[in-house]
């Protein structure tokens, strides 16, 4: 295991991985545990054109697709991890394990085994790095395959032993009725097309990519009229592969020029806290957390481009006619700079993992939905204290953004003036709320977050706070209007 190392630049080689790359490393001046995660990505990228066009479903079987998608993915994880990938391999069996075995639990079982497992890991992880991180490690596919074990788990459980009058139009279209063979399983949880990046996608829509029915499943869906047998081909994802890729390319150059230019620890510098004005301090964080973004979303935008190349990810026809291949994007890149609001936000960031949430969390929980979910996802990141202070900062933000929405929105819509008024401002409201709810999430530790939130006079939680506690006892002040006793049981069950 990695131990802290004597010097910075000592650690800058380190990996867990494979270590043939190392010169290529050194030459660059970057990382080997993210020289071996590129590579493999490319690999995934050049693989995926491969397995479109050679192994298409009008010319192979699906077991062989199911087998070559798993064994790729077993090499990739291998590669960047070596014996680290054991941990993958020791979760994705137990878990198939509990899905053969159980029955109407079968969902809680695998959110305990899962999410139990990936909190250990996460947890020895901080020890044998000592406390620091690599910029790559075997958390990240850790993480996409608990999404994947949970969300097959309750999918499964809403096929098979749950009535369909019980479930939501959305759990009935992608609920299983039967369950996965070992191979199927394997390749839902393992494709080298989701292994080191995701994103989290449903069983129901990975099979049909596989078994070739995804484009005509998607078009009945959708009540297309366009039919893909005009000229006997399937929409092509070239274009939108370019563009993702070009994409990728352009915010990989703005994280690796940004990111030295607007460091995230300096936020935390003692002499910089001490000195600086607040406005200086509050603008810094702002373009700090901007420039961090780009990282995640060259990452993301890459992975998207690997599955579409691969043919997975088509969504049906726009107004155009232009075929579409965002069913499985993770983000939203205009929407999410250009956000009016908390939720607007989070919708466009790391989409699936809001899907995830929202399918095995928020959709299920009996009461304080919004606080449950932000807790599990802060348990899904990991055991970095950072991570805690972001999210449950999110839970009274989020809470205030929807009443203050609720009540002054309507006073600004009906004059394009004061829309576009209240449009700058809610959207300058949620940039710095976002830039000071991350802050932890990106320095990690204790200390300099406490030092942060203190060199920000913990303003956005006490206005946050305040919105809370004043709409509450303004609701609670109004005088009820009497109503009639059968009245009162309608609102109960509405």
């Amino acid at each position: 295991p990695l131990r802290e190392p004597p010097s910075r630049g000592a650690m800058e080689y380190q990996t867990t991985g494979c270590a043939c790359l190392h010169p290529v490393s050194a030459l660059l001046g970057i990382p080997l545990d993210q020289v071996n995660f590129l590579a493999c990505q490319l690999f995934a990228l050049a693989a995926a054109f491969w397995f479109r066009l050679y192994l298409s479903p009008r010319r192979t079987n699906p077991a062989i697709r199911h087998a070559v998608a798993t064994l790729l993915g077993v090499a990739f994880v291998v590669f960047c991890f070596g014996w680290y990938s054991v941990h993958i391999f020791i979760l994705v069996f137990s878990s198939y394990l509990i899905m053969i075995q159980a029955t109407t639990n079968l969902h809680r079982y695998s959110m305990i085994m899962a999410m139990g497992y990936l909190t250990i890991c996460q947890a020895s992880r901080a020890i044998i790095f000592s406390y620091g991180i690599l910029s790559t490690d075997f958390s990240g596919p850790l993480m996409i395959i608990t999404q994947k074990i949970t969300t097959l788990g309750f999918q499964v459980h809403d096929g098979m032993y749950r009535k369909s009058e019980e479930l939501t139009a959305e759990q009935r279209r992608v609920a299983v009725h039967s369950k996965p063979s070992l191979i199927e399983y394997l390749s839902y949880q393992l494709s080298f097309l989701t292994i080191l990046v995701g994103p989290c996608s449903n069983y129901k829509d990975y099979m049909e990519f596989i078994e070739g029915h995804h484009v005509r499943r998607r078009l009945a869906q959708a009540n297309c009229k366009k039919s893909v047998e005009d000229n006997g081909l399937e929409p092509s994802p070239k274009r939108a592969v370019v563009h993702k890729l070009f994409v990728s390319i352009v915010c990989l150059v703005l994280f690796l020029t940004l990111t030295k230019t607007f460091p995230i620890a300096y936020n935390t510098d003692v002499h910089f806290v001490s000195e600086a004005p607040f406005l200086y301090r509050l603008i810094y964080a702002f373009f700090s957390v901007q420039a961090a973004r780009p990282k995640f979303y060259f990452a993301w935008t890459f992975a998207d481009a690997i599955n579409n190349a691969a043919g997975y990810g088509f969504s049906g026809f726009d107004e155009n006619g232009k075929a579409s291949w965002d069913l499985i994007s993770n983000l939203n890149i205009l929407g999410i700079e250009t956000a009016t609001s908390f939720k607007t936000f989070i919708d466009n960031w790391n989409i699936q993992t809001g899907v995830w949430l929202k399918c095995v969390c928020y959709d299920r929980a009996p009461c304080y939905r919004t606080a449950l979910t932000f807790i599990l996802s802060a348990l899904w990141h990991g055991v970095y204290p950072g991570y805690y202070f972001t999210f449950i900062t999110g839970i009274p933000i989020t809470m205030a953004a929807r009443i203050v929405r609720r009540n002054f929105r309507p006073y600004f819509v009906s004059s394009p003036v004061l829309k576009f008024g209240y449009d700058v401002t809610t959207w300058a409201a949620t940039q710095l709320s976002i830039t000071y709810t991350v802050m932890p999430f990106l320095v990690l530790a204790v200390e300099p977050t406490v030092r942060f939130y203190r060199s920000m006079y913990f303003h956005i939680h006490v206005i946050s706070i305040a919105i809370v506690i004043t709409a509450a006892a303004v609701g609670r002040a109004k005088p009820r209007p009497r109503q009639e006793h059968h009245s009162n049981n309608n609102v109960k069950a509405k």
